[in-house]
């Protein structure tokens, strides 16, 4: 395509991991290119060992490993982990209520359309639907032999009958805790 040379100059300083901050002001480093981290892409082993040795050894570093278990997590562990000798303490699962009503059968979310009642009312027959997906990224976790914890984002739509529904479902297929956020 001859855009080598171009290619060269805009990804020349994507070696280099980016100090961030979080809104509440702890550091962050995002590396891996400006397309490593969509779908099952993992930080770089640089970002996670100046995390490492930054925190020193009393911290911690929590790292991207993909989008889903099912993918993410296995390139994460299979590749990266056995590359650079890193050993996760715990995998964090992340779910939202919505998500799991659509992984139920919940009704298409169309962009620019408002939100279909099914996922702002409560509607606990399709989201105990839906948690089976939650259960397999659980247990596709646990053999990889790490704790797993899933941190539940939390909706204002979102009732406690539904959060409630969803973490003990986590701590039933097997998770140390789940956790509302």
């Amino acid at each position: 395509l001859g855009v080598g040379g171009a290619l060269t100059v805009l990804m020349k300083d994507a070696i280099k991991p980016t100090l961030m901050q979080t809104l509440e002001g702890s550091p962050v480093l995002v590396h891996a290119g400006p397309f490593a981290n969509i779908a099952h892409g993992n930080s770089s082993i640089i970002a996670d060992q100046v995390g490492l040795k930054l925190v020193g050894p009393d911290g911690f570093v929590v790292t991207e490993a993909g989008f889903g278990s099912d993918i993410g997590v296995e390139k994460f562990v299979n590749i990266k982990c056995r590359y650079s000798g890193l050993v996760p303490n715990c995998a964090v699962v992340v779910a939202t209520v919505r998500a799991l009503k659509m992984h139920g059968g919940g009704p298409p979310v169309v962009a620019g359309k408002p939100l279909d009642p099914k996922y702002t009312d409560e509607d606990l027959g399709l989201l105990e639907k839906g948690v089976v997906n939650l259960t397999r990224h659980i247990e596709n976790n646990l053999k990889f032999g790490v704790p797993v914890v899933v941190a539940v984002n939390k909706f204002a739509t979102d009732t406690q009958a539904e959060l409630e529904l969803v973490a003990a479902a986590a701590k039933a297929a097997g998770a140390s805790d789940a956790v509302i956020c």
